[in-house]
């Protein structure tokens, strides 16, 4: 039980320290790109939770699969938002600009 202790409490500091030193423009694309690999995590908790025996074990499984699917889903709908950042203004429509706060047509 320590030794699970002390890889989870290690494995937080590392991932700490390594999603801190990423750039701003780089954190929600490489979050969520993440988030939706966890899929993986997800495989997992349906495989172990059909082997559980016990009450606990099954509660813990349906546990992880409902957080596994928020994480997998919430990493596509951020990947979604992100997109629609990227994409460019449709011809014609009036975009407000920024510098001098008058509409101008979109590219």
């Amino acid at each position: 039980m320590i030794d699970l202790l002390t890889i989870f409490v290690l494995a937080v500091f590392v991932g700490f320290e390594v999603v801190s030193k990423v750039s701003t423009i780089l954190h929600t694309p490489l979050m969520s790109g993440a988030n939706a690999i966890h899929g993986v995590i997800l495989v997992g908790a349906i495989l172990i939770t059909g082997r559980a025996e016990q009450a606990l074990e099954v509660t813990l499984g349906l546990a992880a699969v409902f957080l596994a699917t928020v994480n997998v889903v919430g990493g596509f709908v951020v990947t979604d938002r992100m997109l629609e950042m990227f994409k460019g203004h449709k011809a014609g429509r009036p975009v407000k600009s920024a510098a001098n706060g008058h509409q101008e047509v979109g590219e």
